[in-house]
């Protein structure tokens, strides 16, 4: 019976310590927050410093691997949906033939196909 307890507690602490172990992709994502946030000190962005402190704070609490993996396919369908309306600007703009607009239209098409490959980039480097 007493041996029986004992592999039980040893048994819980070993699943208390891996719970405290953050996955690879949480530990990844917290070392981007705190990137993030020595850069925002630095150039004195009090607002954004408050918000990735708050993120920061939310990624040590609830990170998991299933919570990353919805954000990311969140930010895939809003990044897919930003490519799909500037391909129809850049159409529109490419139609009436204004050259400026077109050279317009077609960098912010760039910035939001990059935008669209930052969302589809793997979770862990």
């Amino acid at each position: 019976m007493k041996a029986c307890l004992v592999a039980a507690l040893a048994l819980l602490g070993a699943t208390h310590a891996l719970a405290a172990e953050p996955s690879p992709a949480c530990a990844a994502k917290r070392a981007s927050i705190e990137s993030q946030i020595a850069e925002a000190k630095a150039q004195g962005r009090r607002q954004q410093l408050f918000g990735l402190n708050r993120a920061l704070r939310a990624n040590k609490a609830h990170c998991t691997d299933a919570s990353l993996e919805a954000e990311r396919q969140r930010d895939i369908g809003a990044a897919t949906k930003a490519v799909s309306k500037r391909e129809a600007d850049l159409a529109a703009a490419q139609k009436k033939g204004d050259a400026r607009k077109i050279a317009k239209e077609q960098a912010q098409l760039d910035e939001a196909r990059a935008e669209l490959a930052r969302a589809q980039a793997p979770l862990v480097p």
